[in-house]
Parts: C-alpha cells; sequence; structure tokens
C-alpha cells in the first residue's frame, strides 16, 4: 500500500461510512418511534468488531496493523455517531432553545443536549489511551482522538456562529439542535480551529517523512488524510460548498421537503 492508496481509502471510508449512519438514520427515522433504539442495537455488532479489532492491532505494527486500527476506531466510533443520530444517547434536554435565553442559560441548555453522548467520547477515548498504554501500534488511538477534538471543535464553532449551517440531514429527534445553533459572519474560535488541524495536518506529513517502517508510513498517511478531511469540514461551515450533494443519492426520499442549508445574509441571528 502506497500514502496515496491510504488516502484514497481514508476519503472513501469518511465517505461511504458517512452515507451509511445518515441512511440508517435516515431510514429509521420515516418508521416508528422505536425504529431508531432498534436501528442502534443493530449496529451493535459494528461496535463488538471495532472494538475487538483495536484490542487485537495493539502489538500489530505492521501495514495491516495500522489499516485494521484505524478501521476498527471509525467502527467505534460510527456507533456512537448512530446511537446520538437516532437520539439514543444524546442529552437530558431534547427541547428547543426558548427565545431570549440568556448566554449563560444558552449554554447550560446547550450542553444539556449532548451531555450523555459527549461524556460517553470522553470515557471511550480515556479508555483507549490506557487500554493501549505499552503498545506499539497506536494508530486506533490517534485515529479515535482526531475525531473526537475535530468534533468538539465543530461542534463548538457551531454553536458560537458560522456563517453556512447544513441542518438538512438532522433527525426529527435531534431537530431541536437546530435551535441552537447560530448564524453570523464568523466567531472568535474559528481561526484557532483550523490552524489547529493545519498544524495538525502538518505535523503528520512530518512523521511520514521520519517513519522507518511501511506500518508507520501507512499509519501516519490515513491520520493525514482524515485530519484534512476534518479540516475541509471547517471550511465548509463558511465556504458556500453544497457538501449535501456528496450524500443526497444515497438518501431515501426525505417525508417532506428538507430545509436548505442557510448562509448568511446579513446580521446576526440563530435559526
Amino acid at each position: 500500500m502506497t500514502i496515496l492508496s491510504a488516502s484514497l481509502l481514508a476519503l472513501f471510508v469518511w465517505w461511504f461510512s458517512t452515507g451509511a449512519i445518515l441512511w440508517v438514520v435516515k431510514t429509521a427515522d420515516k418508521k416508528d418511534p422505536g425504529a431508531g433504539l432498534r436501528a442502534t442495537l443493530w449496529g451493535l455488532p459494528m461496535l463488538a468488531l471495532g472494538i475487538a479489532g483495536f484490542w487485537t492491532t495493539l502489538p500489530d505494527t505492521t501495514v495491516f496493523g495500522a489499516c485494521a486500527a484505524f478501521l476498527s476506531a471509525l467502527c467505534i466510533w460510527g456507533w456512537i455517531e448512530l446511537a446520538f443520530l437516532t437520539g439514543v444517547i444524546t442529552g437530558p434536554n431534547t427541547y428547543p432553545l426558548p427565545e431570549n435565553t440568556p448566554e449563560w442559560e444558552r449554554f447550560v441548555r446547550a450542553w444539556g443536549t449532548l451531555a450523555y453522548h459527549e461524556m460517553l467520547l470522553v470515557g471511550t477515548l480515556i479508555s483507549l489511551v490506557l487500554i493501549s498504554e505499552g503498545y506499539a501500534n497506536i494508530f486506533g488511538v490517534w485515529t479515535f482522538a482526531v475525531l473526537f477534538f475535530a468534533r468538539l471543535s465543530a461542534k463548538l464553532n457551531l454553536y458560537l456562529g458560522v456563517p453556512k449551517i447544513n441542518v438538512d440531514f438532522l433527525p426529527s429527534a435531534l431537530a431541536h439542535l437546530a435551535t441552537y445553533f447560530r448564524i453570523r459572519p464568523l466567531n472568535w474560535l474559528f481561526p484557532f480551529s483550523v490552524t489547529a488541524l493545519s498544524f495538525a495536518a502538518a505535523c503528520w506529513l512530518e512523521r511520514i517523512y521520519a517513519a522507518q517502517t511501511d506500518g508507520q508510513i501507512i499509519g501516519f498517511s490515513l491520520l493525514c488524510a482524515l485530519t484534512a478531511l476534518a479540516l475541509l469540514e471547517h471550511w465548509v461551515m463558511v465556504l458556500p460548498i453544497p457538501d449535501e450533494k456528496l450524500w443526497r443519492w444515497m438518501l431515501p426520499a426525505p417525508k417532506q421537503p428538507t430545509p436548505k442549508s442557510t448562509i448568511l445574509k446579513g446580521g446576526h441571528h440563530g435559526l
């Protein structure tokens, strides 16, 4: 496997796994209220496969070990995201944000919409770090860490406000989240977010150059590609890029017309 093929693998898995999860969530959304829970339970084998793959690849420093660890971490992450998007593991607050809510209360309510999901992610990351301590193959841990910090950054930017927010793919169980987003020209965190992700991608490139084994080269190539995709997802929030077209064809027809991406036209307001 080459650096290019590893990067293409990361790109394909990112695109396909995102589309697959959205398809499952949207399909369940069109059925009865218990369909989301059933979909999450049916996804448990993916979680088990991810855990088993993460564990067994820890001592494996080959190219296969790096790829398997990368994919295993994505399986674990994917199930947690599936549980979130189906509304099974979210937070105690499932209500829209009332109008004229003070900023401090808005933050508390916003945290309440995600609390259980965020605690699960933090607990999983800590567990993976502890389990992998002393082992040679740490690409699974780094993969999950990149996803965790990139997603945390994206959530904070959506909360603080960005010019473009795509709510097309929000399922009915999470429709209230749109009221916590904010449309504004830019926020103070965004420059730090894109700078940090760019720096991380540069660090992975340096690690590729300094790598001494094929397994390390491929592992750091996968991490670099994943970080670059996270950087792209951040830029999509400020640039008029129709990212929804990447997965629209994979999704079932909606029950009713879905709202289009909201793009800033002037002024500060919330969704």
